[in-house]
């Protein structure tokens, strides 16, 4: 596969794990229903089948073991990419991850590298039940150790997969799952933006917004609706939520003077607030009006019919935005 195609984010995450696992023999994939079915997005479809039930594994229902089997294959000299089949099922895993996998090579000075892919499918916009339409980012933004990655669209996807499994870090991939499906451009043959970075990717001179995963597609729609009413709206993709690449926010910033961050997640102790916290720290002087937050309401996930009035949507931020205006 080469050049520009048009393809669906699950289609794109597809290619990227099967050019990794061409690239190098030591990449493995495990969990549950990632074989013959595919994965409940279909993301590992068609991989068994090139690739065999050594690389390709199907694991029981036991977050916990895929993660805690990762380790052991990291430590002797394997590559293991885990699913978690959806966001809220990961808990199970999460001291394997958090107190384990993140810790591995901070424990031993550096002489043992974890070269682990945790992917997990987020968010919510599927209607979907209890535990599959979570946003868990923070509880691992928290953690030293993690590496935290999200793409917002397919090309980015098909990237950086790949660059996450060239990681020798730990890495939680977070899969926007309500993205999997619209499509968009993918060149095979370019030169992949470094992993860990940010970027504007629509250009404005009013107010600064920023989020990343799902929520990119909300903010472009807020910032078409702005112009249209003759508000000109900058937009970042964050595509890294640890570290975070805060050039090209604090240089959005200081071009426009005001900045709104948005996400799926709650908004107490959430990778927002930090957001707000250090460009209010190191751009101070640069802005206009305080920094908003437009979050999910910090309470649980709501049934499937409630989740359009939880979700953050293109009227709530653009009513951020006038708030920002206003100042």
């Amino acid at each position: 596969m080469s050049g520009v195609q048009t393809m669906a984010m699950a289609k794109a995450l597809n290619a990227g794990l099967r050019q990794a696992m061409l690239d190098d023999p030591k990449v493995l994939l495990m969990g549950e229903d990632i074989g013959p079915l595919g994965g409940v997005f279909r993301v590992t479809e068609g991989l068994l089948a090139e690739f065999g039930d050594k690389r390709v594994m199907d694991t029981p229902l036991a977050e916990s073991g895929i993660v805690g089997t990762a380790i052991g294959l990291a430590m002797r000299g394997y590559r293991p990419v885990c699913e978690i089949q959806f966001d809220g099922f990961v808990y199970p895993a999460f001291d394997q991850i958090t107190s384990q996998l993140a810790k591995m090579t901070n424990r031993h000075e550096g002489k043992l590298q974890m070269p682990v892919v945790i992917r997990i499918p987020y968010g919510g916009h599927i209607g979907a039940v209890e535990h599959h339409q979570e946003s868990p980012e923070a509880y691992f933004a928290h953690t030293a150790g993690l590496r935290l990655v999200s793409p917002s669209s397919p090309n980015d996807a098909y990237w950086m997969i790949q660059e996450a499994i060239a990681s020798n870090d730990p890495v939680v991939f977070f899969e926007p799952k309500s993205r999997y499906w619209p499509k968009g451009e993918v060149d095979t043959s370019a030169s992949p933006q470094a992993l860990h970075s940010s970027r504007v990717v629509r250009e404005g001179t009013e107010v600064t917004l920023v989020g990343h995963g799902a929520m990119l597609a909300v903010l472009l729609q807020a910032a078409e609706v702005a112009a249209e009413e003759g508000t000109s709206i900058e937009v970042v993709d964050l595509r890294s939520l640890s570290p975070v690449d805060y050039e090209p926010i604090l240089a959005s910033v200081r071009k426009t003077g005001r900045l709104v961050v948005a996400q799926e997640a709650p908004g107490f102790v959430s990778l927002g607030s930090e957001i707000a916290a250090t460009v209010t720290e190191r751009a101070f002087y640069s802005l206009e009006a305080p920094v908003i937050r437009v979050a999910g309401f910090d309470t649980p996930f709501p049934p499937a019919k409630l989740e359009a009035v939880y979700l953050p949507d293109a009227d709530r931020v653009l009513e951020a935005v006038d708030r920002a205006l206003a100042y």
